[in-house]
């Protein structure tokens, strides 16, 4: 989120959380590891491969690029994330205004459909 975000705390999660699924649309295992990050990060995904870093997307709407069946963010360089929309919810939802997301895919697991498996992990491990 840009500085001056309205309700922006500068809060992030107490440590590390570690997510698997599978993508709803690719059918692909997914690996999400959500990372504490400094006052003024904002929500960014990190796209890795190979566990190296190759995108680093910020969560904003001047990156989204696509809505259609989800919301997708890229970069200029065509690197992307799709189906963002339940894990923001749940980070915006519980006051999370820094966190690396660091993913191995293209798009974030489907858990149950819902935020609920994100809003439990974070709830779990605090808000600092």
């Amino acid at each position: 989120m840009p500085k001056g975000f309205i309700g922006a705390r500068q809060t992030t999660i107490g440590r590390e959380i570690e997510f698997s699924g599978t993508g709803v649309h690719s059918g692909a295992p997914v690996s999400v590891i959500l990372h504490p990050a400094e006052p003024d990060t904002g929500l960014r995904f990190l796209v890795s491969k190979r566990g190296r870093i190759v995108a680093d997307i910020p969560a904003h709407v001047s990156c989204v690029k696509n809505l259609t069946l989800c919301t997708v963010i890229g970069d200029e360089a065509g690197a992307s994330v799709g189906t963002v929309e339940h894990l923001l919810a749940a980070l915006r939802g519980l006051s999370v205004d820094n966190c690396y997301i660091e993913i191995d895919s293209k798009e974030v697991p489907i858990m149950d459909g819902s935020s609920a498996a994100f809003v439990e992990a974070i709830d779990q491990t605090g808000v600092v």
